[in-house]
């Protein structure tokens, strides 16, 4: 899940926002891919899901943030179909894993 799951404007307080929501799952291959610096087939393999979805679900994200940038909106981030990770999976983490960049073994 990310440390913040809420980003504004600078709009004063009085004004109502317009607000992006973008689910769990955009999020993580925005961090994946933009952030970590997986390819999409490496993000697929750690969110265990196909490529191609992949890339849906990353294209969608990149509209939402583009639009929250462009246009000033406020970034909601939550719902979405997601799975948090196990630290007893089977394949253990890779590189991308938060647990792996704070230093936690997740392999079993």
């Amino acid at each position: 899940m990310p440390g913040n799951n809420r980003f504004g404007s600078l709009k004063r307080k009085d004004e109502p926002a317009d607000v992006v929501v973008m689910k769990v799952d955009e999020y993580e291959t925005i961090r994946l891919i933009d952030f970590e610096g997986l390819t999409q087939e490496e993000c697929a393999q750690q969110m265990d899901i196909a490529r191609t979805t992949v890339q849906g679900i990353y294209m969608e994200a990149r509209k939402k943030l583009s639009d929250v940038l462009v246009n000033g909106k406020d970034l909601h981030i939550q719902g979405g179909k997601y799975t948090l990770c196990d630290e007893d999976r089977e394949k253990g983490c890779t590189r991308g894993c938060m647990r792996h960049r704070r230093g936690r073994n997740c392999s079993k």
